[in-house]
């Protein structure tokens, strides 16, 4: 033990006397650990902000849409009806609640503040399946809805936009042609998936249909939000809204399905699986600085026999055993491997915290991935540092106090 301390205390005088040499020498590992430990901790929290935001849209949630996929639709694939809404909530098993969705885009004024808004008209159901919470008044309940009260509930970017620091509550706006007015104020949930969630204003499904923008067709209802009871097996629930809907838009048993079932778990399962595929490859990429760096260590630490040569012949002269001579170098390459990985460590964690709130991901600090690092970096100090050591002890005494 006492022959490690010495050769550790030798290794750390012969890094202070050339401090720009190790600097440069470790400046590979440093590169390295601070960059696989950043892409992994910045994908980590990139995979559990995409969670967070599938988790926002709403509690076990499943969406019914026309056309296949969430892509453009083909022309023609018509829309769904109330009595759709009515029959998935009516005769599939394990559904909580259902709320068919309306929409259309309107100029949204309130004095002289104008702006165009996405007006959605649904059901009271949509906000507990999307999980609004109300910050001032109320949602609008089952007798606005079946009156098609001229009534509003409004986010806060859009109260933000029309009253700024004004009160909001109980002010009326005009929706197109129309006025309503606002019993109910959201609290904000900021964005997702690039959107502003808190840029909308929610009607009752009749009042869409009544007051702004007229029934022009039967088939007006554009989304279904599906939430399932707690423990139900969404993927049966699927199957069964499959098998009612190809039922209700009457298709044949060789006709393609014209509408699209998701479940945001699976939209979960995908995009983490994907973040997490980019995380490990751009871990992959970043790791190739260590092996540099490594190289960079292995090609130092020759020079830095070929310097001491001298030194070392006079060591073995006087009696020290080659294992010694051989420990001594391979000490000096693990300790500036080690002390690259601190460093980097270091680097990375400042990285993280700083660009984790720039991109707006959460900060989640993983111990297990700085270890893995460290001693990674300390594993490449003892493969790349045994080739130069072994040189060093394998020098002839004589050859090597000849040498000047």
């Amino acid at each position: 033990m006492n022959m490690l301390w010495n050769a550790f205390f030798i290794a750390l005088r012969e890094i202070r006397r050339n401090l720009t040499r190790a600097f440069l020498t470790v400046l590979g590992i440093i590169i390295g650990v601070a960059a696989v430990i950043t892409m992994v901790t910045l994908g980590q929290g990139t995979t559990q902000a995409v969670k967070n935001q599938i988790s926002n849209l709403g509690t076990n949630l499943m969406t019914l849409r026309p056309g296949v996929g969430f892509g453009p639709r083909s022309a023609g694939t018509p829309n769904f009806t109330q009595g759709d809404a009515d029959a998935v909530r009516e005769q599939i098993s394990g559904i909580a609640a259902v709320a068919p969705l309306m929409s259309a885009s309107l100029s949204s004024i309130h004095l002289q503040n104008a702006r165009s808004t996405q007006i959605t008209g649904t059901t009271p159901e949509y906000f507990m399946i999307s999980k609004w919470s109300i910050g001032e008044g109320r949602f609008f309940n089952e007798q606005d809805y079946r009156t098609g009260a001229a009534v509003c509930v409004i986010g806060t970017t859009a109260k933000k936009e029309l009253f700024g620091n004004e009160e909001a509550l109980g002010q009326k706006i005009r929706l197109g042609k129309a006025s309503c007015t606002i019993i109910g104020i959201l609290v904000s949930k900021g964005q997702s998936f690039g959107g502003d969630q808190d840029d909308t204003i929610v009607v009752p499904l009749t009042t869409l249909q009544r007051r702004l923008v007229g029934k022009t067709s039967a088939h007006d209802v554009r989304e279904i939000m599906i939430s399932a009871e707690d423990g139900a097996d969404t993927d049966v629930i699927i199957d069964d809204i499959n098998v009612l809907m190809r039922q209700r838009r009457s298709l044949g048993k060789n006709e393609a399905d014209n509408f699209s079932v998701r479940d945001t778990r699976q939209l979960a399962e995908t995009l983490s699986s994907s973040t997490k595929m980019m995380t490990s490859l751009l871990a992959a990429v970043a790791g190739v600085s260590l092996l540099v760096g490594g190289i960079g260590i292995m090609n130092i630490m020759l020079v830095s026999v070929t310097e001491r040569t001298r030194e070392i012949g006079i060591r073995l002269a006087i009696g020290a055993r080659s294992r010694e001579v051989l420990l001594q170098f391979l000490v000096e390459a693990v300790t500036l491997s080690s002390i690259g990985g601190v460093i980097g460590i270091a680097i990375a964690l400042g990285l993280c915290v700083g660009l984790a709130g720039l991109i707006q991901v959460p900060f989640q600090f993983d111990a297990r991935i700085n270890i893995i690092a460290f001693f990674f970096s300390t594993a490449v100090g003892v493969i790349f540092g045994f080739a130069p050591a072994r040189r060093a002890a394998r020098l002839d005494p004589i050859e090597a106090l000849r040498h000047e």
